[in-house]
């Protein structure tokens, strides 16, 4: 077992974060800092997802260790994950539903690269993009997915590792890799967050 990943939490509530604190050490495989210590992984708590929380997450995505972000809000609609997301957000929850141990594995999800969404929510934000268009309407020409590439794009967005979606898909893991990595380059997209950001917004699932 190697080391356990280094989380921090930034919460305006210091109940929600004695909370989330106690949340996280009760995992082994994590490791709970402060805010200004150098950590894979920052849980930033809000209420709402609003012009400065998004801030929020981009100036902590930004930070010189470049954490990866869990957003925990208390209102969540599918426009605030989109936007979330966009913002660099890698995992996202409601607070009603951050227990402990769901809450530790969306940390860790994140630690791992993938981007992990409450699983109720995927299939909304398939249906709309954050300005509330239906989904499979492409601009004239428009680059699209293909088959295989949406459905591992949607496994990606629901949160699963590459050897799951090997498994569920009955492909290879170098096949899932190939796949994200013909789509992030075609679209020109940074990461996995971005890319499933960048389809749902496009209309492209």
């Amino acid at each position: 077992m190697g080391d356990p990943v280094c989380v921090s939490v930034l919460a305006l509530d210091p109940v929600l974060e004695a909370g989330a604190v106690a949340a996280l050490r009760s995992c082994p495989d994590l490791a709970v800092v402060l805010p200004d210590e150098p950590g894979r992984v920052t849980v930033v708590i809000v209420d709402a997802v609003g012009p400065q929380e998004l801030d929020l997450v981009r100036a902590t995505r930004n930070a010189t260790e470049r954490p990866e972000v869990v957003l925990v809000a208390t209102e969540l609609t599918p426009a605030d994950a989109l936007h979330a997301i966009a913002a660099g957000a890698r995992g996202l929850l409601r607070r009603r539903e951050a227990g402990a141990e769901r809450l530790a594995r969306t940390v860790l999800a994140a630690a791992g690269g993938d981007c992990m969404v409450p699983p109720e929510m995927l299939a909304r934000l398939l249906e709309q993009n954050a300005d509330g268009v239906a989904t499979g309407t492409r601009g004239a020409g428009g680059p699209g997915l293909s088959t295989r590439e949406r459905a591992v794009l949607r496994l990606v967005a629901d949160g699963r590792e590459t050897g799951e979606i090997a498994q569920e898909l009955s492909y290879s893991a170098r096949t899932v890799v190939s796949v994200m990595h013909d789509i992030t380059h075609r679209f020109r997209l940074r990461n996995r967050a971005h890319a499933v950001a960048y389809a749902l917004r496009a209309g492209l699932l």
